[in-house]
């Protein structure tokens, strides 16, 4: 078993994070936090690849592509698909969005990191997401919007919500040999037990 400070979570800001400039200040806010960044890598997602990052399943698609439809019956927009259909096309607007240009991946490495870093995130609708939060503060699309227009919403950020979706994340975009172990100095202030050594 790991020790707790160990715990990674996987993250991407999508091309809409990267294209509005805001990498610094995303992961500043990690950085803030306390977390440590072990891997970090610029790149052009593969369609294939961001398929399997996404791994849904038909409960998820019809779960999904109900909402879609009540979305587009109260905006008076046709409804002509499924729910089903509706919930495939999520994940194929998705993988559209994620491949139409860079996206920064990440591993993210700390105490509770999985839960740290999706409050921090915010909630993946960003018009619940709380001010404070960087979907919250950064954002302004919702989910009703790209709905109707029929595209993947932009967000900013994807991050793992559970330790083990993380696991299974990180191996789908990096190797364990880009993954960096090492230790920051504020790792003694956070995880040190006795402080040691902080007195001459």
């Amino acid at each position: 078993m790991i020790h707790p400070s160990k715990e990674r979570t996987f993250v991407i800001i999508k091309p809409d994070g990267v294209q509005r400039s805001l990498v610094g200040e995303i992961v500043k806010r990690f950085e803030r936090t306390g977390l440590k960044i072990t891997a970090l890598k610029m790149l052009v997602p593969k369609e294939e690849q961001c398929w399997t990052h996404y791994n849904k399943d038909e409960a998820w698609f019809e779960r999904k592509g109900k909402v879609i439809l009540e979305d587009r019956i109260k905006a008076g927009v046709s409804a002509d698909k499924t729910a089903i259909e509706y919930g495939k096309d999520i994940v194929q607007q998705l993988v559209t969005f994620m491949t139409s240009g860079p996206v920064v991946a990440m591993v993210v490495q700390g105490n509770q990191a999985v839960n740290v870093v999706m409050k921090i995130v915010g909630t993946t609708e960003p018009m619940t997401s709380y001010i404070g939060t960087l979907r919250g503060d950064l954002t302004v699309d919702s989910y009703a919007l790209a709905g109707v227009d029929g595209r993947a919403v932009r967000n900013l950020i994807h991050c793992s919500d559970k330790p083990e979706e993380a696991e299974r994340e990180i191996k789908i975009w990096f190797g364990e040999n880009e993954i960096i172990k090492y230790r920051l100095v504020q790792e003694q202030i956070l995880y040190d037990v006795n402080l040691d050594g902080i007195l001459e």
